[in-house]
């Protein structure tokens, strides 16, 4: 599994570095507990939060849970820090700010869109993870899910993946999920196209390295083969670009999405936010802001112990992969899910 990292000090800085890679995005509003103001700074960064509750919504007809994994005994520390496996289904839209994402190029005010989906798999005692992005052009069979006025949608065949989120929001997102991985999500996140730019300027820039040049018309980048650094609006470009490299599937958009989530890891783990309050704050407020999660996930002391929970894991620990997929018989400008490797991975996650 690799080496623990050492600073130069040979374990303060080391943990430092390691609990800022494991946190990732829920670190940085942990960590603002500790500057000035902290009552007001809670509070305002805790009401940033939106939430939905999953679990009433979907009710019991939903994968069974994974058995958690006995505590050890002897560590109150230990005892207060969950170390069960845990999936989270993590998608990227652009529904909470329809002025700031239209201008950055999300979708109309009036149909939130949901093209980035990734099943995050934390293995038993959080050392080690699997993220699985799932391809939005996949064609599935959407399950009937509930909406906020009581009733449902109608069970739909061979439709777009991504449409679950169109029509039925979280919940059905979460249901469609399920229902091809038989996985359970214990935990939902929503992270918005404009909080995401924000978050990357919080954070001075991400440095990428592409392999093909791009010059995507539709996500108005254009970048030469290389190693470059991304403000927020260009970071989001790449996140969104399909049409300037390789087929113009949305196999390579996940490509340079992994990449990019690696990336913006090691940028979180290298900068010292600690000796910044003021750039502590930007991060942790960009962060809050472009949230919605479950009701599992929805303040600032879940997403903290989520974090600490999380402290023995590394970036160099983190697997990034596709859902195995095939050219759709029906359409060849859609995929399918592989078999038997797709249901094989998912079998791995549970």
């Amino acid at each position: 599994m690799g080496h623990e990292e050492r600073g130069e000090d040979g374990s303060r800085a080391g943990r430092r570095s390691r609990v800022l890679k494991a946190a990732g995005v829920t670190l940085a509003a942990v960590l603002v507990l500790g500057i000035g103001s902290a009552g007001w700074v809670y509070w305002h960064l805790n009401d940033n939060i939106r939430s939905v509750d999953i679990d009433q919504a979907l009710g019991d007809n939903r994968p069974a849970k994974a058995v958690a994994t006995p505590t050890p005994s002897g560590s109150a520390s230990a005892a207060a820090l969950p170390t069960e496996a845990v999936n989270i289904l993590v998608l990227g839209s652009d529904s909470r700010s329809g002025t700031e994402n239209q201008e950055l190029g999300g979708g109309d005010s009036e149909g939130a869109r949901s093209d980035t989906a990734m099943v995050v798999h934390i293995d038993a005692g959080r050392t080690t993870a699997t993220v699985v992005s799932i391809p939005r052009d996949t064609l599935v069979t959407r399950p009937s899910c509930p909406l906020a006025d009581g009733g449902s949608t109608a069970v739909a065949y061979g439709v777009m993946f991504n449409t679950a989120y169109s029509v039925g929001g979280p919940a059905c997102a979460v249901k469609t999920v399920e229902s091809i991985t038989n996985v359970r999500m214990d935990h939902y996140i929503e992270v918005d196209f404009s909080g995401f730019a924000k978050l990357v300027d919080a954070l001075g820039g991400v440095t990428v390295t592409t392999d093909q040049d791009i010059d995507d018309e539709d996500s108005h980048l254009t970048l030469a083969a290389g190693t470059h650094h991304l403000d927020g609006t260009q970071a989001l470009a790449l996140a969104r670009t399909r049409h300037g490299i390789g087929d113009g599937s949305d196999l390579g958009r996940i490509g340079l999405q992994q990449k990019l989530v690696k990336a913006l890891l090691e940028q979180i783990a290298s900068t010292n936010l600690l000796t910044s309050p003021t750039e502590l704050y930007q991060v942790a407020d960009a962060i809050t802001g472009s949230l919605t999660t479950d009701t599992g996930l929805n303040s600032l002391t879940e997403l903290m112990a989520l974090g600490e929970s999380l402290k023995g894991l590394t970036a160099d620990r983190v697997e990034t992969v596709t859902m195995p997929v095939v050219t759709a018989p029906s359409d060849p400008n859609r995929v399918v899910a592989q078999e038997p490797e797709a249901s094989e991975l998912w079998k791995s996650l549970r």
